[in-house]
């Protein structure tokens, strides 16, 4: 009989919070990174002669590559040594996130965003997948906890910490505030993290998948971006890309089911589990990504904030998400039910989507506090416990690739919606312009000889600098922007709604107490004990083979007498 590797020994607290000290760092470069630059965005696209699209790329170009690779990178994890690729996430992330503190025009800091998100698909799929090895599903809730305390301290301090270096330094030194943090990142998750080996295996990787994959996101974000400012919604372009995005989907599916590493395997769709938690995603990752990204613009374009003050006024829907994701994660430890939670959650992002939706320059700013703080509250009880959901009924094998599978889907959603909200509002915000073109001329004529600067200013196209504009033309603008993001908000309404459903459908399975690396312990230790008898009779009741009966017997020693 081959001997087993035993199964590792349950680990103290002291021990995970040592382990997870350095993911819960990583995680930290990465979300304080990509929010140090929120407020200060309309202040580098005004100062690099951007527009509105090139905002959205900005945003967009990160959650592509992000999307893209997160699904890789999950795959990886299953095949490769995971702690190695999580530093190595962290590097790309990081030098990325330098050389865009270079950048001369939108297109060089959009094509290092683009990099940044190949390191931040790394961060976001191995930090989960990591988690797992060390943690069990039912315990994980507290730590989880944990997680969103680090987002929510990064988001908040992100924005705040990026308006006061704007304003004090200037915006290109918001790219190098990570690098101090990623430095000690890597350290400590050298020295912390220990990481159970395990047995080698042939692998391949599916690179046909990979760049079907990335062609098959990039055609669909590309269309939604520029569909209905580059050329028509229905245009020869649109039926190119729509076109090709299909083909590439369909190609895809076709490796995928032939390849023996698929990236992501399609039977994890005959999961309930996996299948509803994908969908539920797709609405918590435009919630998350809408918000963060339009918020801040509304403050600036809608409110006339400094990049410092637009940090601030978004803390409501970052206390909202950090007080659920710690204390829903502490009772989902406690008591071991998750699904009122996420049902509730569900509601909360119902809620606080449509009433962003319905905000004006002028709301009330209690009142926009409030909504704001429902929205962050139902992302904090929906998005990482998707995650552990997943991670308690899959197979320990496929743990990587579930997990990532989900985020892969949350983040594609959330391109696609913040694609999507930037193409409205932009379209929004240019027929507004066209239909208040009377009080716009009217406040700058009034203007007296400082009108033509600003008149020469809103004809460029580029993001307006709102809080420097005079009163008279400062509400026309606000008014127009106002409307405009509202107008986006409202398109996370249905998904929303539809998120609700999925949750409500999804099985109500227990959460183990065993971590993935005691699973697949255990499953091996199965296999080395089963008997050739018992092997046979559990590979005769799948209908692999078939035993043989007495009758089975009866008949070959006749057939032989009759030889």
């Amino acid at each position: 009989m081959s001997s087993v590797p035993a199964a590792p020994p349950a680990m103290s607290q002291r021990r995970v919070l040592e382990a997870l000290s350095g993911l819960l760092l990583g995680m930290f470069v990465s979300m304080l990174a990509s929010t140090v630059v929120s407020t200060s965005l309309p202040v580098i696209i005004h100062d690099l002669d951007g527009d509105q699209s090139a905002f959205t790329w900005v945003v967009t170009a990160t959650l592509l590559t992000t999307a893209i690779s997160t699904p890789i990178w999950g795959k990886l994890a299953d095949l490769f040594n995971r702690k190695v690729l999580f530093q190595l996430a962290i590097v790309i992330f990081v030098v990325a996130t330098a050389i865009a503190g270079f950048s001369q025009d939108p297109t060089m800091l959009i094509a290092c965003r683009a990099v940044q998100g190949l390191g931040a698909g790394g961060l976001a799929a191995l930090s989960q997948v990591l988690m797992a090895d060390i943690i069990s599903p039912r315990e994980r809730g507290r730590y989880m906890g944990l997680f969103g305390a680090v987002m929510a301290v990064s988001t908040v301090g992100g924005p705040l910490l990026g308006g006061l270096i704007t304003d004090a330094w200037g915006w290109r030194w918001n790219f190098y505030v990570a690098l101090p943090f990623a430095v000690a990142a890597l350290i400590i998750v050298q020295r912390t993290l220990k990481i159970i080996p395990r047995a080698k295996k042939k692998t391949s990787i599916d690179y046909v998948g990979i760049v079907l994959l990335a062609a098959a996101v990039s055609l669909l974000l590309i269309w939604v971006t520029l569909a209905g400012d580059s050329f028509d919604w229905w245009s020869t372009e649109t039926m190119w890309m729509v076109g090709g995005a299909i083909v590439a989907t369909a190609l895809f599916i076709v490796v995928e089911l032939r390849s023996k590493e698929p990236l992501i395997p399609l039977t994890l769709f005959r999961n309930p589990t996996f299948t509803l938690s994908v969908i539920a995603s797709i609405s918590t990752g435009i919630a998350m990504f809408g918000a963060s990204v339009y918020l801040g613009q509304y403050m600036q374009l809608a409110r006339g904030a400094t990049p410092t003050e637009a940090g601030l006024m978004t803390i409501p829907m970052i206390a909202g998400l950090l007080v659920c994701s710690i204390v829903v994660g502490a009772l989902i430890t406690r008591w071991g039910r998750w699904k009122p939670f996420l049902i509730f959650g569900a509601v909360l992002l119902i809620a606080g989507s449509y009433l962003l939706s319905t905000i004006h320059y002028d709301t009330n700013f209690a009142l926009v506090s409030l909504y704001m703080f429902l929205l962050g509250a139902g992302v904090g009880m929906t998005m990482q416990n998707l995650v552990l959901v997943v991670q308690n009924t899959a197979k320990p094998t496929e743990v990587g690739v579930a997990s990532s599978g989900v985020t892969f889907f949350r983040s594609l959603g959330g391109t696609i919606g913040v694609a999507v909200m930037g193409a409205a509002l932009a379209t929004r915000v240019t027929d507004l312009m066209g239909e208040r073109s009377d009080d716009i001329m009217a406040a700058i004529a009034g203007l007296g000889e400082n009108g033509p600067k600003w008149a020469e200013a809103l004809a460029s196209g580029s993001l307006p600098t709102v809080s420097t504009m005079p009163d008279s033309l400062r509400v026309i603008i606000e008014d127009i922007y106002a409307n405009g993001i509202s107008h986006a908000f409202l398109i996370g309404v249905p998904v929303a709604v539809l998120s609700l459903l999925a949750i409500v459908f999804l099985p109500n399975k227990p959460l183990t107490t065993m971590t993935t690396s005691e699973r697949i312990s255990a499953s091996e230790a199965d296999l080395a004990t089963v008997s050739v008898p018992e092997a046979m009779e559990a590979l005769a009741g799948t209908g692999s083979i078939r035993l043989p009966s007495a009758s089975d017997a009866a008949r070959g020693s006749s057939e032989s007498e009759t030889r």
